[in-house]
């Protein structure tokens, strides 16, 4: 039986033919059924020239993605090389070179021609999210896969993530055996974190900043730090440890909070924490005549979580950056980061040098930061790189 297949208008220019992986459903001649969401479908250009092989799903904007550039089934040997092609690009020569790999990002979505399945690693734990209606229909598969190749103690299923509405999936987490998954605590680039993978935000730990700890940290020593939106601590626990005389971390979720509390109590280090809505704490007047801060890291939720609320989430970035330089000492350092790939690097400098501007203030750059190599970005894709940030110094 062959394979359907999606034809592109002809007056249609998708940024497939220019090896984005995605199509959308305004850019066909004619949906397929639904009884074809979550199969493998072919796509065709207007002249008829075979484009790849991708999974449909009628109930997403999105309707095609493609998986392979060649005619492929979406099978366990499909599966299974494309896991062992993801697992060695991550490299497993890093741990000659004294670089910890049992936390990591090991398979990431359309950069691993697995569109819709992401996993990250936690010692023996893997933590999966399945966005797709193909990965959905074979999630057990998936789960089959995995434990065969890396043989795990447990895979959580956190098929939680809003964005599954999208593909009109429902919400639910579950374990591949069934039991529940008891927090604990897991060591991440040296220090403990008390991690509840089954029911903490996202997959547990935000694996795609780990790199940026260090890195700021370096610049620490001595300083006076404000980490905002520190959630569970790791940008203050690292200050703390490089030599910062006073570090504060900021969050508005109180569980994020406690678990920052309990993370540096563990690690042996001195950190405050406090509940506060970091705009309206940066804002507060009464705060005029407190000290300035040496350093401060702002490492917010995404802002713009459509391309709709651009607009909105620029003008929220320039204020929380502005208000930030102003409470920075002379040659303090920012370091500022945006997780939306609605958002990029242009906008981003746009952003803070127009808080520069504003607060009287000459800012250079010290580092250009991005997402690690474990999240790779597609240079056909501009949706798989949604990091990015800067290390400035403020005159």
């Amino acid at each position: 039986m062959p394979t359907p297949s999606l034809k592109l208008k002809a007056n249609a220019k998708p940024r497939v033919l220019s090896g984005h992986p995605w199509v959308f459903a305004n850019e066909v001649e004619a949906l397929l059924p639904a009884e074809l969401d979550g199969e493998i479908v072919e796509c065709r250009d207007r002249a008829d020239r075979f484009l790849g092989t991708g999974v449909y799903n009628s109930k997403s904007q999105i309707i095609w993605r493609r998986f392979s550039r060649e005619r492929a089934a979406l099978n366990a040997a499909f599966l299974r090389g494309a896991v062992e092609r993801a697992v060695a690009r991550r490299g497993e020569g890093r741990k000659e070179k004294g670089e910890g790999t049992d936390c990591r990002r090991l398979v990431w979505s359309e950069s691993d021609d697995l569109p819709g399945l992401v996993v990250d690693q936690f010692a023996d734990t893997l933590v999966v999210q399945i966005q797709t209606a193909a990965m959905e229909k074979r999630s057990v598969l998936v789960g089959d896969v995995l434990a065969e190749l890396l043989k795990p103690a447990e895979i959580i299923f956190r098929n939680d993530a809003p964005i599954r509405r999208l593909e009109g999936l429902p919400l639910e987490v579950h374990t591949r055996s069934g039991k529940t998954w008891e927090p604990r605590w897991v060591n991440i680039d040296g220090f403990d974190y008390w991690l509840d993978l089954q029911n903490g935000q996202k997959t547990g730990f935000y694996l795609d900043q780990r790199a940026q700890h260090p890195l700021v940290a370096k610049y620490c020593a001595g300083k006076r730090v404000l980490d905002a939106f520190c959630n569970q601590g790791p940008f203050a626990l690292h200050a703390a440890r490089a030599g910062a005389t006073h570090v504060l971390g900021l969050d508005s979720a109180e569980d994020a909070i406690a678990a920052a509390r309990r993370n540096a109590v563990q690690n042996g280090v001195t950190a405050e924490f406090a509940v506060a809505n970091v705009f309206d704490w940066l804002n507060d007047a009464s705060r005029a005549g407190e000290p300035l801060w040496d350093v401060i890291i702002l490492d917010p939720p995404p802002f713009a979580k459509s391309k709709s609320a651009l607009e909105g989430a620029l003008r929220g970035y320039k204020e929380i950056n502005l208000r930030a330089l102003q409470r920075l000492s002379p040659g303090g350092i920012l370091a500022t980061y945006t997780c939306s790939h609605h958002m990029q690097d242009a906008e981003l400098r746009g952003v803070l040098a127009g808080a520069a501007a504003d607060a009287k203030r000459k800012v250079r750059v010290l580092e250009f930061c991005h997402q690690p190599p474990d999240h790779p970005v597609l240079v056909t894709m501009m949706e798989s790189e949604y990091l990015r940030g800067y290390i400035v110094q403020a005159e």
